[in-house]
């Protein structure tokens, strides 16, 4: 690399609150912005989506729908990926990736939800089906509403592939791994203000029915503003990407490789099944999928059982959606809070003690919700005489253990695993970042659907009606428990290498 343009060294409340060079905001404001667009329509898409099938299905559905359609559409996607990645510049694989979930979630809101009734079967015919077939009542109940179980499905992979992959892949590319541990957290700082505005439009245009008029649809009316800015906001992320690869990465300052990030002319690059397998045999890249795997069925176990209480709380779709707005503030704010700390404990700290962070308050905070779900209704009593109940206190309690679980995550796992990626050579930052990020994800929340999809298996057959989160909370929790443990394990061990690599790469 190029030598920097050297700066005053930070004062003491820079240093804390905005490590960043004057000369560094062209680079750092525009990514800044891409990822903030990015997490406000995944942020947007995640609470429609669980708006729509938790109260059109139940919580319950979720698992079948994890496992069945989103893991394999993922697999799906990443061989789609990992094959345009060899044949497309990295700039128009952004592109390519972004345009058709954009197309889709406005098609969505404009033609296939206003139309519903043409598109989807009869609700006497899925209840026909079901009475026939018990034991697939959840697979049955998603293909009454497969749209939305399609929108599911989509907003679950902006996840993966637009934040997980395409975003951290650009960055982990043109960032130095000095600057990384000011610029990262500067990056997830900018976006965590998404969360807050997307929790403000959407409490705005979901709490609307009292001031519609009379025989308007008040979801129909919150799906046409939302997806219609989800749509204005992937239009931009296209606009500035575009002005990073014609402004920035053309500055020496910044990037100073011979060539732009993407295929390299005249290097023949390794076959799909050959990446494959390299990256499958690599312990480096899997211990990085083991954390990813980890997260997601810890993340997928506790959410699962919340959203069911959630459930039982706000059965309208606009009620749902409102609450989970509400809720995604509050988050914002936790993450804007978590991202100044962790972004200190990056710089201060070794690179395990940040990676450790996760797990651990994962582990504490949900052994605290699932003990309190074991033991509810020993506590009925109680509650009912200081006026509130345990679904109540159960919703309220499970949303402040996820968003402090998930605000960690945002400022500590995110970055920690991005800066991993660093030290790798370019396919396996691509190609391996694909597999871990996309399959790896996932497998997680799929394994966490596999875990809870078993359970209520095994559990109907014992007592011989359908079987609901309830009862299966006790063997949840160990579950629960067995993974955060693999989870701190694989965070250990990792560490080691992380440092070798880093190492490594600054002797070369």
């Amino acid at each position: 690399m190029s030598t920097i343009t050297k700066e005053p060294e930070f004062s003491k409340f820079r240093r804390i609150f905005f490590p960043i060079h004057q000369y560094e905001l062209k680079k750092a404001i525009p990514m800044g912005m891409i990822f903030f667009f990015i997490l406000f329509n995944y942020t947007c898409l995640r609470n429609i989506k669980d708006s729509l099938i938790v109260t059109n299905t139940g919580a319950e559905a979720l698992s079948y729908l994890k496992l069945f359609c989103v893991t394999p559409s993922a697999i799906l996607f990443m061989l789609i990926y990992a094959k345009a990645s060899n044949i497309l510049s990295n700039e128009h694989l952004f592109y390519a990736t972004l345009s058709p979930f954009i197309v889709f979630f406005g098609l969505f809101a404009f033609v296939i939800y206003p139309h519903r009734e043409w598109f989807h079967p009869a609700v006497e015919t899925i209840s026909a089906l079901q009475a026939q077939f018990p034991a697939l009542h959840w697979p049955l109940a998603l293909l009454g509403v497969w749209s939305y179980a399609l929108f599911y499905v989509l907003a679950e992979l902006w996840g993966s592939t637009l934040i997980s992959l395409s975003f951290w892949q650009f960055a982990n590319q043109i960032t130095r791994v000095s600057e990384a541990k000011r610029m990262y957290a500067f990056f997830g700082l900018m976006a965590q203000f998404s969360l807050i505005l997307t929790g403000v439009l959407g409490d705005y245009f979901s709490d609307v029915k009292d001031r519609l008029p009379e025989g308007v649809d008040s979801w129909q009316f919150s799906l046409n503003w939302l997806m219609g800015i989800v749509v204005a906001f992937g239009i931009a992320t296209m606009l500035i990407y575009r002005w990073v690869y014609k402004h920035v990465l053309t500055d020496k300052r910044f990037y100073d490789k011979p060539e732009l990030p993407g295929v390299k002319k005249g290097k023949k690059k390794a076959g799909l099944w050959q990446s494959m397998k390299t990256i499958f045999t690599s312990p480096y890249l899997g211990l990085i999928a083991m954390l990813v795997i980890c997260y997601g069925i810890s993340v997928n176990l506790i959410e699962g059982l919340w959203k069911s209480q959630l459930k039982l709380q706000y059965a309208n779709e606009n009620d749902y959606n409102t609450f989970m707005s509400r809720y995604t503030i509050w988050t914002g704010l936790a993450s804007i809070v978590m991202l100044i700390i962790g972004g200190n404990i990056l710089r201060v700290c070794s690179w395990v003690v940040a990676a450790m962070s996760t797990p651990m308050i994962f582990f504490v905070g949900g052994t605290a919700f699932f003990s309190f779900i074991v033991f509810s209704e020993q506590l009925t009593d109680v509650l009912v005489r200081m006026g509130t109940s345990p679904v109540a206190v159960a919703v309220i309690s499970g949303a402040i253990i996820v968003l402090i679980s998930k605000a960690t995550k945002y400022a500590l796992f995110d970055l920690t695993k991005e800066m991993a990626y660093i030290p790798l050579d370019e396919e396996m930052k691509v190609k391996g970042k694909a597999v871990v990020d996309v399959v790896g994800g996932r497998l997680g929340k799929s394994g966490g659907a596999f875990i809870q999809v078993v359970l209520f298996s095994i559990v109907s057959s014992v007592i011989g009606i359908k079987a609901t989160f309830y009862q299966i909370v006790p063997y949840l929790f160990g579950c629960f428990i067995v993974i955060c443990i693999l989870w701190i394990l694989s965070v250990k061990a990792l560490g080691k290498r992380v440092e070798a690599a880093n190492k490594a790469a600054k002797e070369e």
